[in-house]
């Protein structure tokens, strides 16, 4: 019979022995999917950028889906700041960024104010990932605010033009001259009139000061200079009519020579490689995606700002002890020793307080040893990221036909020729020049 005084203790084992059992093979499962994004938390992240040049807001909506290839992006352009245009992108093409994520090294001042973001960068991307054409829709919603607020209009940096796409009324930003691309930097609060959430305040992207050196705001807006030098940086677009991201194949192949593609992958589609660890919000993205997470977390610890001199002061420490004689590993395999046999003293000690309780404690310990595993999912191809963004259900039934290789959508504005995909209306195969992967 246990003495009263220790009956607090057993019953404290045993249920550190279920709580052990119950965590380990179920809590995963427990876990909810958060909400998907409202309009509200929608507008509040694509304030800062619903008004820039249709292809340059493609191509930064798929770079958005790859994080730590947006930061090592910016790190290279920090290094390189007056890399820009064509130039800069011939210069990073050995790096295995995601071609979109390599496009937007010709505008540094772009990579500069994500790089200053990365939470609303992430927000974006996975916004993007799970339902791209609601995205777009709140892009053109932003801009129809603009404009009547009389703050979105063609001028010397900009041609806005209204537009019917497959019965939709929608709204076209292309750069006033398409070699010399001004990218806008704006004051949300103001160029959209009133704005509708007062609990979801609008995002803004401060002007990066070596960009936009005295950056004056004029009826909200400030431009900086022109990156000039643009010819094929620039190969996204939209399909608003249908919600596709399209691509120009031809200005595709001509900045990424060494990775062609032909005009059979004409649309974004996610390369879940590229993603590395960065992971994703919902099921419904690692389910579609087919993310591998690796048991390696070298690039989640980059991309989290792992403290590299933190560890090396800890290597320091450890090797002082060992210069005095001292193995620190040694010592802590004793210490954790020294803890899981006082824990199992208890555990015995409880087993003995209570009828079965011996039978009882095995089952759940044989329950939290042997129960499930971590969500393993499925190996991403090492296909590249080009080949249909469009609803969630026209993505799922694309990839369950394959996953094509980086990238090809030609596109429906400010990119040129380029054939639209899938036979959607407004575009036909005008762009050639396809060629194999490489």
């Amino acid at each position: 019979m246990t003495h009263p005084l220790f009956a607090p203790i057993h019953r404290f084992a045993r249920w550190l022995v279920l709580l052990a059992a119950l965590a380990l093979p179920w809590g995963p499962a427990l876990a909810q999917d958060p909400k998907p994004f409202s309009d509200a938390e929608l507008d509040q992240m694509l304030a800062p950028i619903a008004l820039y040049p249709d292809s340059l807001l493609s191509q930064v909506l798929m770079a958005a889906t790859y994080p730590a290839d947006v930061k090592d992006a910016a790190a290279w352009s920090k290094a390189h700041p007056d890399a820009k245009g064509d130039a800069a992108v011939k210069q990073v093409e050995s790096q295995p960024w995601e071609p979109a994520v390599q496009s937007l090294v010709a505008f540094p001042q772009v990579l500069s104010m994500m790089s200053a973001q990365p939470d609303q960068v992430q927000k974006l991307g996975d916004a993007f990932l799970a339902d791209p054409g609601r995205v777009m829709d709140r892009v053109q919603f932003l801009r129809k605010k603009a404009q009547e607020a009389g703050n979105l209009k063609t001028t010397s940096e900009q041609k806005v033009s209204n537009t019917t796409e497959e019965n939709k009324q929608v709204i076209v930003i292309e750069p006033a001259q398409p070699q010399n691309v001004y990218v806008p930097v704006y004051q949300p609060s103001v160029v959209y009139g009133s704005w509708m959430y007062p609990s979801y305040p609008p995002t803004y992207w401060p002007p990066p000061p070596y960009y936009y050196p005295g950056a004056s705001f004029a009826a909200g807006f400030v431009w900086g200079a022109a990156v000039v030098g643009v010819s094929n940086a620039l190969w996204g677009g939209f399909g608003w009519g249908h919600n596709d991201v399209n691509i120009n194949v031809n200005r595709y192949n001509n900045i990424n020579v060494n990775n062609k593609i032909t005009n059979n992958n004409n649309h974004f589609n996610h390369n879940p490689e590229r993603r590395r660890d960065v992971p994703y919000r919902d099921s419904r993205s690692r389910e579609q995606f087919g993310q591998t997470q690796r048991a390696g977390a070298n690039d989640r610890n980059q991309f989290r700002g792992h403290d590299t001199q933190r560890d090396a002061e800890r290597a320091r420490a450890s090797e002082t002890l060992s210069n005095r004689g001292a193995d620190p590993a040694a010592g802590r395999e004793r210490l954790q020793g020294a803890d899981r046999e006082r824990a199992n003293q208890a555990v015995r000690s409880g087993d003995r307080a209570t009828p079965g309780g011996r039978e009882s404690g095995a089952g759940h310990r044989q329950g939290a040893g042997g129960g499930g595993t971590r969500d393993t999912f499925g190996a991403g191809t090492h296909d590249n990221a080009f080949s249909g963004v469009r609803d969630t259900g026209a993505a799922r039934a694309d990839a369950d036909r394959g996953r094509s290789s980086r990238a090809s959508m030609p596109a429906s504005h400010g990119g040129g020729g380029g054939a639209r995909a899938g036979g959607h209306g407004g575009g036909g195969a005008r762009a050639g020049g396809g060629g194999r992967r490489h």
